[in-house]
């Protein structure tokens, strides 16, 4: 049994919680990027451009070895871990979630992008006001629990606080930024035909460059409306690899997914384990425990469609997914390098 924790600390620097010291752990020592096998620089070579795998952080001091070059504790990774992370051959994006709690500065954006190279790309999760029709009951909303979010959708707000930040602060090493609207009451949307409207009014009246994406957590709104918003103000929908919502392959029918401007996917849980399950059991995420190949098969195919569309594509990968997400990456980047192959050989026979 796992002993139990008390409150989590956030990192200042990240929002990610801060692990206890870990025991034996060198945290003096710089943190540099674990050593590559020529067969994962290959990998790396391989993978094709436009493809951007990667974690949904990076501070986890179970991937000394794998990402990193010794067991650093989750403090120094969260200041000391993203230019390691950045030198991985397959690692080409990263998730930024502190963000969904709440906004940070051009500065704190600069900062991460001065430490990863210049095709690398950040999947930033914008701030949850933009999202919550009314606040969750949860004890960290504080007086604000079951009010109405008089933000929700409110594009002046999210302008200054989450889309300017990002722009000025990213530049070029912006990727998708990502509106999740987590799992809500239809109802207190509008109903899926209001909300339709709603988020349509509120990405055409948002700065025209960025490339948004949404994420929904709710089946019902999966809508052909919605399909024909999205693709009416260029936002990009995400496909999300969570146990309440379709397959893949059916969401990307349903929103119209190869249509955007990129194909953007969060693999997040395996079908059968809640987020504290999933925890408990792959910690300390140094090895794949639950190995998912029908969903790699998927993610892959999904991606080689939207290769063959020349469409970027961005996949970020949870440790909760399989049990290590950078070990996840590498799996999934062999698996597309062998489709692209085999495309590539079908091509040459017909000729």
């Amino acid at each position: 049994m796992p002993q139990e924790r008390g409150p989590a600390q956030l990192d200042l620097f990240t929002g990610a919680a801060v692990e206890p010291p870990v025991k034996g752990c060198k945290g003096a020592q710089p943190v540099e990027p674990a050593a590559v096998p020529e067969s994962l620089a290959t990998l790396g070579r391989e993978l094709p451009q436009g493809v951007f795998l990667g974690t949904s952080s990076w501070t986890f001091p179970g991937w000394s070895g794998i990402v990193y070059d010794h067991e650093a504790s989750a403090s120094q990774l969260a200041r000391e871990g993203l230019a390691a992370y950045a030198h991985h051959p397959v690692l080409r994006t990263v998730g930024i979630d502190r963000t969904f709690y709440g906004p940070i500065s051009s500065s704190a954006f600069a900062e991460y992008a001065a430490q990863v190279p210049d095709t690398f790309r950040f999947l930033v999760k914008a701030h949850e006001v933009c999202t919550l029709a009314r606040f969750p009951l949860h004890e960290r909303y504080g007086t604000q629990r079951g009010q109405t979010n008089e933000r929700f959708l409110h594009a002046a707000y999210a302008t200054e606080a989450v889309v300017m930040p990002f722009v000025e602060g990213l530049g070029e090493k912006a990727g998708p930024l990502v509106f999740q609207f987590p799992p809500q009451d239809p109802q207190a949307l509008g109903g899926p035909a209001r909300f339709v409207e709603r988020l349509h009014a509120f990405f055409s009246a948002l700065p025209k460059g960025p490339l948004y994406a949404v994420e929904l957590r709710n089946e019902q709104l999966l809508t052909e409306g919605l399909a024909q918003a999205l693709a009416d103000v260029g936002v990009s929908p995400v496909l999300a690899v969570w146990a309440h919502m379709p397959p893949v392959g059916r969401q990307a029918k349903l929103t119209r997914a190869f249509e955007s401007r990129a194909l953007v996917v969060r693999w997040m849980l395996p079908p059968d384990l809640g987020y504290e399950e999933a925890r408990a059991r792959y910690a300390p995420f140094n090895q794949l425990v639950d190995e998912d190949v029908p969903t790699r098969d998927v993610l892959a195919r999904v991606c080689l469609a939207a290769l063959r569309r020349d469409k970027p594509t961005f996949i970020t990968i949870n440790n909760k997914a399989e049990g290590s997400a950078p070990l996840s990456a590498i799996k999934l980047a062999e698996r597309v390098v062998l489709g692209r192959r085999e495309e590539a050989e079908r091509q040459a026979a017909a000729t």
